[in-house]
C-alpha cells in the first residue's frame, strides 16, 4: 500500500510540473518584458565594461546550477506563497524609488529580485530554498562596484606611495599623483582594482559553493576572496612603478603595463583556488527529504496555480504602470537657465581660472561665470537637469569636479565644512585642486532640488523620487562655488563672502528654471 501511495504521489507531482514549468516560463519571460529597459541597461553595460562583462556568463551558470538541483526539485510539489507576493511587491516599491531617482543599481537590484521571488511566488518557498544558492548567485550580474573605487583608489595609491618609501625611494605625493626620481605616476580607475576584486568575489562564490559543504568554509573562502584581490592589487600597483622606475621607464608603461596586472593576478587568483582546494569537502550531505510543509495531498489546484502566476506578473507590472503615469516627458525643453539677478557687492568678471570646468555631463544646461569685488574673484558653475534617465543624470559616479584621469587638475584634499546659505545652515563639500601650472583652487560643492540643498548623494536621490512621486518633476541642480589662492586673502573667506550674497540670486534663478516646466 505504501509502494502504491507513493507512487501516486510522483504521478501527482510529474502531473504538476508538466503544467507550472511552461506557466512559470510565462511568468519569467512576462517579467523580462515589464523590465526590459533595466535588463537591456545591464546588458549594455557588460558589453562596454571590462569590469561587468562576467554578467554574460551568470544566466548560463545559474542555469547549470538550477540543473544540478533538479533531482532533489522535483520531489517538492509546486504551490503559490502569498508571503511571497508581500515581497515581491516590496521590492516593486524598491524598483519605482530607484527609477523616480534614477538609481541604476537600485533599480537592477529589484528587477533581478522579481525574477528571484518569483519562484517562491509561483512555485513555493519549499523550491526556492532548495535552489537559493542558484538564485542568489543571479544578483552578481548587477553591475555594481563603482561606488568602491574612489577608496580603492585612495588605498593603491597610499599603499604604493607606502612601499616605494619602505624600499627608499623619495615620493612628493599629492592626492593620486606622485613623483619619483623617474618620473610622475597616477592612480587612476583602472589602477583602482575593482574589476579583480569583483571577478575574484563572483568566482571565489561560486568555488565555495562547489567545493565545500560547511557554512564556516564557505563564509572563509568568500572572505579570502575579497581581501587577497585588494592586497595584490596594492603589490601590483607597487610592482607596475618598480619595473618602471628600474628600466628607466622602458617597461610597464604602456600595454604591458595592464598584461603585467592581468597575468599577475590570474597567477594570485590560481594560488588561492589552489590553497583552498586543500580543504574540498568531497563528501556529499545527506539528501533532503520530501519537504513536511507540503504534503503529497496538499497539492495546488490549477486555478490556484494559474491564479499564482497571474498575481505575480501583476504585481510586477505595477512599479512600471505608475513610473509610467509619473513619466514627465511632458515638461517644456531646457535650453538656458534663468538669469541671476544682481549680487549685491559683486560685479561680473573673467572666470577665476580659465581651464577649469567641473565634469558634469549631460546637463540640460549650464552656467559659468565668475564675479569680482574689491580685486577678489570667486567662481560659479551651475549645472541643471531635467528628464534625468539611466545614461544622463545628476548624481553619478561619474560626474565630480575631476576626473581621475585629468591630465592638468588633480584634487589634493577635499572634506566638508557648514555654511549659511539662503537662511540655513548647509553642509557642502570642499575641495581643494591644483592645477598644471601650479593654479590652486577651492572648491565648494552641493545640489538643489526642488527647492531643497543638499550635499549628499542619497539626500539628493530621495529628494529627488519625492518630488516625482509629488509630481514636480525631477528638475535638480549642482551649484559649485570656487575662488584661486593667488589673491593675497584665503579662498574660503572669498567663498563665505560670495556666497551670502549670491544664495538669494542663485536660489531665484533655479526657482524660476524650474518653474519654466
Amino acid at each position: 500500500m505504501n509502494h502504491i501511495a507513493a507512487s501516486r504521489t510522483m504521478q501527482a507531482d510529474d502531473h504538476q510540473w508538466r503544467l507550472i514549468l511552461p506557466l512559470f516560463s510565462l511568468v519569467v519571460i512576462a517579467i523580462l518584458l515589464i523590465f526590459r529597459h533595466t535588463f537591456l541597461g545591464m546588458a549594455g553595460i557588460w558589453a562596454r565594461s571590462d569590469t561587468y562583462a562576467h554578467g554574460f556568463v551568470v544566466l548560463p551558470i545559474t542555469l547549470w546550477l538550477i540543473w544540478r538541483k533538479r533531482s532533489e526539485v522535483a520531489r517538492l510539489t509546486p504551490r503559490p506563497s502569498y508571503s511571497a507576493w508581500l515581497l515581491l511587491a516590496g521590492v516593486g516599491f524598491s524598483w519605482l524609488l530607484g527609477d523616480l531617482a534614477a538609481v541604476n543599481s537600485l533599480t537592477q537590484f529589484a528587477a533581478v529580485g522579481m525574477l528571484v521571488l518569483a519562484v517562491p511566488a509561483v512555485l513555493g518557498w519549499p523550491v526556492a530554498r532548495a535552489l537559493a544558492f542558484s538564485l542568489l548567485f543571479l544578483f552578481f550580474s548587477v553591475p555594481l562596484g563603482d561606488f568602491a573605487m574612489p577608496k580603492l583608489m585612495d588605498w593603491t595609491a597610499a599603499m604604493t606611495i607606502f612601499g616605494l618609501r619602505l624600499t627608499g625611494i623619495p615620493v612628493h605625493a599629492e592626492g593620486l599623483r606622485f613623483v619619483i626620481p623617474s618620473g610622475s605616476w597616477s592612480v587612476v580607475e583602472a589602477c583602482s582594482g575593482v574589476r579583480y576584486l569583483i571577478a575574484s568575489i563572483t568566482v571565489g562564490t561560486l568555488f565555495a559553493y562547489l567545493t565545500y559543504h560547511s557554512l564556516k568554509r564557505r563564509i572563509l573562502f568568500v572572505l579570502a576572496s575579497i581581501i587577497v584581490p585588494v592586497i595584490a592589487n596594492w603589490l601590483r600597483a607597487y610592482m607596475i612603478v618598480m619595473i618602471g622606475h628600474l628600466s628607466s621607464n622602458r617597461l610597464a608603461v604602456g600595454v604591458d603595463h595592464v598584461v603585467y596586472g592581468w597575468l599577475f593576478f590570474g597567477l594570485v587568483m590560481m594560488a588561492m583556488f589552489w590553497v583552498g582546494g586543500r580543504w574540498r569537502e568531497d563528501h556529499l550531505p545527506r539528501p533532503v527529504k520530501r519537504d513536511p510543509e507540503v504534503p503529497a495531498g496538499g497539492a495546488a489546484s490549477v486555478p490556484l496555480l494559474l491564479i499564482g502566476a497571474a498575481a505575480t506578473v501583476m504585481i510586477a507590472a505595477t512599479g512600471p504602470l505608475i513610473s509610467g503615469h509619473l513619466d514627465d516627458r511632458h515638461s517644456s525643453p531646457l535650453s538656458q537657465i534663468a538669469a541671476l539677478a544682481t549680487i549685491p557687492g559683486w560685479q561680473p568678471a573673467e572666470q577665476a581660472t580659465a581651464n577649469w570646468q567641473p565634469s558634469y555631463a549631460g546637463a540640460n544646461a549650464q552656467m559659468h561665470t565668475a564675479y569680482e569685488k574689491e580685486g577678489r574673484v570667486a567662481g560659479l558653475f551651475i549645472g541643471y537637469y531635467r528628464q534625468q534617465d539611466n545614461r544622463r543624470k545628476l548624481v553619478t559616479s561619474t560626474n565630480g569636479l575631476v576626473r581621475s584621469n585629468d591630465q592638468l587638475w588633480v584634487m589634493t584634499a577635499s572634506g566638508a565644512r557648514g555654511i549659511g546659505f539662503d537662511n540655513q545652515d548647509l553642509k557642502v563639500r570642499w575641495a581643494q585642486l591644483r592645477g598644471s601650472s601650479h593654479a590652486r583652487l577651492t572648491v565648494w560643492q552641493w545640489y538643489w532640488i526642488d527647492g531643497r540643498w543638499t550635499a549628499s548623494d542619497s539626500l539628493a536621490k530621495a529628494y529627488m523620487a519625492l518630488a516625482r512621486l509629488m509630481g514636480k518633476g525631477d528638475d535638480s541642480a549642482v551649484v559649485i562655488l570656487y575662488a584661486a589662492h593667488e589673491q593675497g586673502v584665503e579662498a574660503q573667506a572669498i567663498l563665505e563672502e560670495f556666497a551670502a550674497a549670491a544664495a538669494a540670486p542663485i536660489g531665484n534663478a533655479l526657482r524660476q528654471t524650474a518653474e519654466s516646466r
